[in-house]
Protein backbone atom coordinates (compact mmCIF):
# COMPACT_ATOMS: atom_id res chain seq x y z
CA UNK A 1 0.00 0.00 0.00
CA UNK A 2 1.01 3.61 -0.41
CA UNK A 3 0.13 6.88 1.28
CA UNK A 4 -0.71 9.73 -1.06
CA UNK A 5 -0.69 13.16 0.58
CA UNK A 6 -2.24 16.31 -0.85
CA UNK A 7 -0.46 19.56 -0.10
CA UNK A 8 -1.89 23.09 0.07
CA UNK A 9 -5.49 21.91 -0.23
CA UNK A 10 -6.88 24.57 2.12
CA UNK A 11 -6.42 28.23 1.16
CA UNK A 12 -5.72 29.53 4.66
CA UNK A 13 -3.05 26.89 5.28
CA UNK A 14 -1.30 27.75 2.02
CA UNK A 15 -1.34 31.40 3.05
CA UNK A 16 -0.05 30.78 6.58
CA UNK A 17 3.05 29.16 5.08
CA UNK A 18 3.34 31.84 2.37
CA UNK A 19 2.78 29.26 -0.36
CA UNK A 20 0.93 29.96 -3.61
CA UNK A 21 -2.56 28.49 -3.94
CA UNK A 22 -2.23 25.63 -6.45
CA UNK A 23 -4.24 25.34 -9.65
CA UNK A 24 -3.95 21.54 -9.61
CA UNK A 25 -3.60 19.08 -6.71
CA UNK A 26 -0.09 18.92 -5.31
CA UNK A 27 0.76 15.43 -4.11
CA UNK A 28 3.64 13.54 -2.58
CA UNK A 29 3.92 10.10 -1.00
CA UNK A 30 4.88 8.43 2.24
CA UNK A 31 5.85 4.77 2.64
CA UNK A 32 3.91 2.26 4.71
CA UNK A 33 6.53 2.62 7.46
CA UNK A 34 5.23 6.15 8.04
CA UNK A 35 2.01 4.79 9.55
CA UNK A 36 1.56 5.12 13.31
CA UNK A 37 -1.46 3.13 14.45
CA UNK A 38 -3.49 2.27 17.56
CA UNK A 39 -2.75 5.55 19.38
CA UNK A 40 0.88 4.61 19.84
CA UNK A 41 3.18 7.43 20.97
CA UNK A 42 5.34 9.36 18.55
CA UNK A 43 9.00 9.44 19.48
CA UNK A 44 10.51 12.77 18.50
CA UNK A 45 13.50 12.10 16.22
CA UNK A 46 16.86 13.77 16.66
CA UNK A 47 17.19 14.93 13.07
CA UNK A 48 14.69 17.82 13.38
CA UNK A 49 14.14 20.66 15.81
CA UNK A 50 10.87 21.82 14.23
CA UNK A 51 8.35 19.04 13.57
CA UNK A 52 4.83 20.32 12.89
CA UNK A 53 1.41 18.68 13.20
CA UNK A 54 -1.09 18.84 10.32
CA UNK A 55 -4.49 17.20 10.92
CA UNK A 56 -6.18 15.71 7.84
CA UNK A 57 -9.13 13.62 6.70
CA UNK A 58 -7.93 10.34 5.22
CA UNK A 59 -9.77 8.20 2.67
CA UNK A 60 -9.12 4.50 2.05
CA UNK A 61 -9.16 3.17 -1.51
CA UNK A 62 -11.25 0.01 -1.91
CA UNK A 63 -10.56 -1.10 -5.50
CA UNK A 64 -7.92 -0.87 -8.18
CA UNK A 65 -8.20 1.98 -10.64
CA UNK A 66 -6.32 4.11 -13.15
CA UNK A 67 -7.51 7.08 -15.24
CA UNK A 68 -10.62 7.25 -13.06
CA UNK A 69 -13.29 9.69 -14.18
CA UNK A 70 -14.35 12.09 -11.44
CA UNK A 71 -18.00 11.07 -11.78
CA UNK A 72 -17.03 7.49 -10.81
CA UNK A 73 -14.43 8.39 -8.17
CA UNK A 74 -16.89 8.04 -5.27
CA UNK A 75 -17.02 4.28 -5.91
CA UNK A 76 -13.27 3.94 -5.20
CA UNK A 77 -13.35 4.65 -1.46
CA UNK A 78 -15.50 3.29 1.33
CA UNK A 79 -13.92 4.45 4.57
CA UNK A 80 -12.65 7.65 6.13
CA UNK A 81 -10.35 8.25 9.07
CA UNK A 82 -8.41 11.13 10.57
CA UNK A 83 -4.66 11.38 10.48
CA UNK A 84 -1.79 13.69 11.24
CA UNK A 85 0.82 14.54 8.63
CA UNK A 86 3.94 15.16 10.69
CA UNK A 87 6.40 17.42 8.89
CA UNK A 88 10.00 18.31 9.69
CA UNK A 89 9.48 21.95 8.79
CA UNK A 90 13.12 22.94 9.17
CA UNK A 91 14.24 20.21 6.78
CA UNK A 92 11.38 20.97 4.40
CA UNK A 93 12.43 24.63 4.25
CA UNK A 94 15.98 23.57 3.37
CA UNK A 95 14.64 21.32 0.61
CA UNK A 96 12.45 24.08 -0.82
CA UNK A 97 15.34 26.55 -0.83
CA UNK A 98 17.46 24.10 -2.83
CA UNK A 99 14.64 22.97 -5.12
CA UNK A 100 14.83 19.44 -3.75
CA UNK A 101 12.03 16.89 -3.08
CA UNK A 102 10.31 16.89 0.33
CA UNK A 103 10.41 13.19 1.19
CA UNK A 104 13.13 13.48 3.82
CA UNK A 105 10.91 15.99 5.65
CA UNK A 106 7.63 14.16 5.16
CA UNK A 107 8.17 10.42 4.74
CA UNK A 108 10.11 9.48 7.84
CA UNK A 109 9.03 6.62 10.11
CA UNK A 110 5.83 7.22 12.14
CA UNK A 111 5.13 10.51 10.34
CA UNK A 112 1.55 9.48 9.50
CA UNK A 113 -0.49 8.76 12.66
CA UNK A 114 -3.88 7.32 11.68
CA UNK A 115 -7.13 6.59 13.49
CA UNK A 116 -9.54 3.71 13.06
CA UNK A 117 -11.85 3.96 10.04
CA UNK A 118 -15.52 4.79 9.82
CA UNK A 119 -17.74 3.95 6.86
CA UNK A 120 -18.55 6.80 4.50
CA UNK A 121 -22.13 5.55 4.72
CA UNK A 122 -22.17 6.76 8.32
CA UNK A 123 -21.32 10.32 7.28
CA UNK A 124 -23.97 12.72 6.02
CA UNK A 125 -21.74 13.81 3.13
CA UNK A 126 -18.02 13.48 2.41
CA UNK A 127 -18.26 17.07 1.16
CA UNK A 128 -19.39 18.29 4.61
CA UNK A 129 -17.27 16.66 7.31
CA UNK A 130 -16.19 18.61 10.38
CA UNK A 131 -12.86 17.66 11.93
CA UNK A 132 -10.50 19.15 14.48
CA UNK A 133 -7.34 18.70 16.52
CA UNK A 134 -6.52 19.63 20.11
CA UNK A 135 -3.08 20.08 21.62
CA UNK A 136 -2.87 19.61 25.38
CA UNK A 137 -6.64 20.05 25.59
CA UNK A 138 -6.87 23.24 23.51
CA UNK A 139 -8.19 23.28 19.95
CA UNK A 140 -5.48 24.25 17.48
CA UNK A 141 -7.04 23.21 14.16
CA UNK A 142 -10.56 22.86 12.83
CA UNK A 143 -11.88 22.44 9.34
CA UNK A 144 -14.63 21.15 7.12
CA UNK A 145 -14.15 19.10 3.98
CA UNK A 146 -16.23 21.67 2.07
CA UNK A 147 -13.24 24.02 2.41
CA UNK A 148 -10.96 21.79 0.33
CA UNK A 149 -9.69 23.35 -2.88
CA UNK A 150 -9.85 19.88 -4.44
CA UNK A 151 -12.51 17.44 -3.23
CA UNK A 152 -11.62 13.78 -2.74
CA UNK A 153 -13.31 12.82 -6.03
CA UNK A 154 -11.28 15.32 -8.05
CA UNK A 155 -8.13 14.26 -6.19
CA UNK A 156 -8.71 10.63 -7.17
CA UNK A 157 -9.38 11.59 -10.78
CA UNK A 158 -6.19 13.66 -10.93
CA UNK A 159 -3.80 11.35 -9.09
CA UNK A 160 -4.99 8.26 -10.96
CA UNK A 161 -3.80 9.80 -14.23
CA UNK A 162 -0.25 9.28 -12.99
CA UNK A 163 -0.41 6.54 -10.36
CA UNK A 164 -2.54 3.40 -10.27
CA UNK A 165 -4.62 3.29 -7.09
CA UNK A 166 -4.76 -0.05 -5.30
CA UNK A 167 -6.85 -1.54 -2.50
CA UNK A 168 -5.70 -0.24 0.86
CA UNK A 169 -4.02 2.90 -0.45
CA UNK A 170 -4.60 5.97 1.71
CA UNK A 171 -5.18 9.54 0.63
CA UNK A 172 -4.39 12.27 3.18
CA UNK A 173 -6.42 15.19 1.85
CA UNK A 174 -4.62 18.23 3.26
CA UNK A 175 -4.78 20.34 6.39
CA UNK A 176 -6.57 23.55 7.40
CA UNK A 177 -4.80 26.50 9.00
CA UNK A 178 -3.38 26.31 12.50
CA UNK A 179 -0.40 23.99 12.08
CA UNK A 180 2.33 24.29 14.66
CA UNK A 181 5.31 22.77 16.40
CA UNK A 182 5.20 19.63 18.53
CA UNK A 183 7.28 19.09 21.66
CA UNK A 184 8.06 16.16 23.93
CA UNK A 185 5.20 15.81 26.41
CA UNK A 186 2.52 17.18 24.10
CA UNK A 187 -0.75 15.28 23.86
CA UNK A 188 -2.88 15.51 20.72
CA UNK A 189 -6.45 14.37 20.12
CA UNK A 190 -8.22 14.40 16.75
CA UNK A 191 -11.98 14.41 16.14
CA UNK A 192 -14.45 13.74 13.32
CA UNK A 193 -17.83 15.39 13.88
CA UNK A 194 -16.94 15.86 17.54
CA UNK A 195 -16.10 12.19 18.08
CA UNK A 196 -12.62 11.43 19.42
CA UNK A 197 -10.86 9.26 16.85
CA UNK A 198 -7.13 9.55 17.47
CA UNK A 199 -4.80 10.29 20.36
CA UNK A 200 -1.06 10.84 20.12
CA UNK A 201 1.48 11.55 22.84
CA UNK A 202 4.91 12.89 21.93
CA UNK A 203 7.82 11.24 23.70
Amino acid sequence: MKIICIGRNYVMHAKELNNPVPEKPVFFMKPETALLLKNRPFFHPDFSKDIHYEVELVFRINKVGKHIQEKFAHTYYDKVAIGIDLTARDIQSECKAKGLPWEVAKAFDSSAPLSEYISVEDIKSVKDVNFSLTKNGEEVQSGNSSEMLFHIDSIIAYVSQFVTLKIGDLIYTGTPAGVGKIAIGDEFEAFIEGKSMLKMRVK
